[in-house]
């Protein structure tokens, strides 16, 4: 029987070798290890070309560019160090693993400050998604980053190199983090500075990971000491680095991914639980830290007695929300802050879209379109907007038969706004919907 047993298993093990084994492609060791020490040094033509790509990804990020910044990406070399410390501490290099890290702060310090100068002398200093999408980590970033590394290391260490390290330099996506902190030191931004630096701290630590796992795995020589006590020493050096930087960041991505479940889960309750006739979800909030969880929730039309929300709130549990707080705010009741401004604001759409045909009635291949979801930007770029609602309607001229396309974009703010900033706020909108014919209603308290 066990004859047999290993009869059937030895060609699927052969098999699976053939696919799977990394041994069997592995390039010359020295090779690679030259491969990547030339690329962790950031001197002449290397510099030079790290100061441009800055530059065009700071252009692509000011103009909201997606292709550009992409194409930033693609000529940067910023991966090199990175993968000359994940080799270092793979192979006991101590001194690899200094100039590496010697080497990717130099680098990084000229990437902030070339981004830093374009966007303070730019005249463009509104942030577009582009930028503020790397203002905010989170665990995907993570994956992103550590799957991206593994194949860029696999690569590397291969006979074929094939065309996977400029895929790898787009899917970590180093550069766009690195302007960002720019842009948040140009424009004061510590917020966006902080986003930036984290989303870059966490995309270089984890490519350094999985340049250390991959090295370990194919076995890489490691570095030898004629003192037998040099060695450990080195080794216990490294050790430590090792674990100064992996801990943080071990206690960030869990924090990271608290966060995203709980806000997954926070969604799916809401949706759930929420779904009334006669009472709509205009507004939702959820915050996260280690000393709140709450659900803040803004209501409009039928209010919710209080049993029901009581028989909603024992629900938290089933959805692994225990310790949640569930902050509903409805109708008038001053106790609730409820502002009556939000119902005016509601009700000015209602009699402005009266004369109108709902977009969903219209062809679909003419005046149907999805517009993008604008409520994270909007919080960071126009704090003083509590809420707001954006429709495609289309207006019926009394004195002739033609119809008007337009995006409606309506609001409740904190206070009355400066003129200038209603201008700035409907250029931004007209850019994110790409709709020159918006009209912008804006209720003050």
């Amino acid at each position: 029987m066990i004859i047999k047993k290993r009869g059937l298993l030895e060609p699927l093990t052969i098999f699976l070798r053939r696919r799977f084994s990394l041994h069997l492609v592995k390039s010359d060791e020295i090779e690679v290890v030259s491969s990547i020490l030339n690329n962790s040094v950031f001197v002449r033509d290397k510099l030079w070309i790290l100061i441009f790509a800055i530059i065009i990804a700071s252009i692509g990020l000011n103009v909201n560019s997606t292709a550009v910044v992409i194409g930033a990406m693609l000529i940067s070399p910023l991966m090199g160090p990175i993968m000359g410390i994940g080799l270092g501490i793979g192979t006991n290099d101590f001194e690899l693993v200094k100039k590496g890290g010697r080497n990717l702060l130099v680098a990084t310090i000229i990437g902030i400050a070339t981004s830093t100068l374009y966007f303070y002398i730019t005249p463009l200093h509104d942030a577009q998604s582009e930028l503020l999408a790397r203002t905010t980590p989170s665990i995907w970033d993570v994956f992103i980053a550590f799957a991206g590394g593994l194949a860029g290391i696999i690569a590397v260490t291969s006979r074929e190199k094939g065309n996977v390290i400029p895929g790898v330099a787009i899917a970590t996506a180093l550069m766009p983090p690195l302007c960002t902190a720019g842009y948040g030191i140009a424009m004061g931004n510590w917020y966006f500075f902080l986003g930036a630096i984290y989303l870059y701290f966490i995309n270089s630590l984890f490519i350094c990971i999985s340049t250390y796992l991959i090295v370990r795995f194919l076995n890489f020589n490691k570095k030898r000491f004629a003192d037998r006590n040099t060695e450990k020493r080195v080794s216990k050096y490294i050790l430590i680095l090792v674990l100064i930087t992996i801990i943080p960041s071990i206690y960030l991505a869990y924090g990271i991914v608290e966060k995203s479940i709980f806000e997954n889960n926070a969604q799916k309750f809401v949706k759930e639980n929420f779904a009334f006739q006669n009472t709509q979800v205009i507004n939702k909030n959820f915050k996260y830290s280690s000393e709140l969880k709450e659900i803040d929730l803004l209501l409009i039309g039928v209010e919710l007695t209080d049993s029901t929300i009581k028989r909603i709130e024992k629900k938290l549990k089933n959805y692994k929300l225990l310790g949640t707080k569930l902050k509903i705010r409805q109708g008038l009741n001053a106790k609730q802050e409820i502002d009556f401004s939000q119902i005016k604001a509601s009700i000015m759409e209602d009699v402005f879209k009266r004369d109108t045909v709902k977009i969903d009635s219209l062809k679909p291949n003419k005046l149907q379109r999805v517009l993008p979801d604008v409520s994270s930007e909007l919080n960071i770029l126009f704090p003083l907007i509590n809420t707001f609602s954006l429709n495609n309607v289309i207006v019926n001229r009394l004195d002739s038969t033609k119809k008007d396309t337009i995006t409606l974009f309506t609001a409740e703010v904190q206070k009355k706004m400066l003129s200038k900033e209603k201008v700035r706020l409907e250029k931004w909108i007209k850019v994110r919907v790409k709709n020159e014919s918006v009209r912008v209603i804006l209720q003050s308290k």
